[in-house]
């Protein structure tokens, strides 16, 4: 199994819809749909915030990594 988070949330997915056909509960099918594309636009949106604050610590630092004897 891979460790992508997008391979995960379709495998959730997949389990979860399967579940819930077993139990005769297939109409919630498209919340737990629902569900996986908020999960997915979230992670995405944190992966996002966390390169835009990289880019600031280089432009602010100039180096990639921030120096941990920065007063900032």
């Amino acid at each position: 199994m891979t460790d992508r988070p997008d391979f995960r949330l379709e495998a959730w997915l997949a389990a979860a819809c399967a579940d819930a056909e077993r139990r005769g509960l297939g109409e919630l099918k498209p919340l737990l749909e629902s569900m996986a594309k908020s999960s997915a636009a979230l992670r995405d949106a944190d992966a996002q915030l966390d390169a835009l604050e990289r880019t600031e610590a280089q432009a602010t630092t100039g180096s990639a990594i921030p120096s941990m004897t920065d007063e900032s």
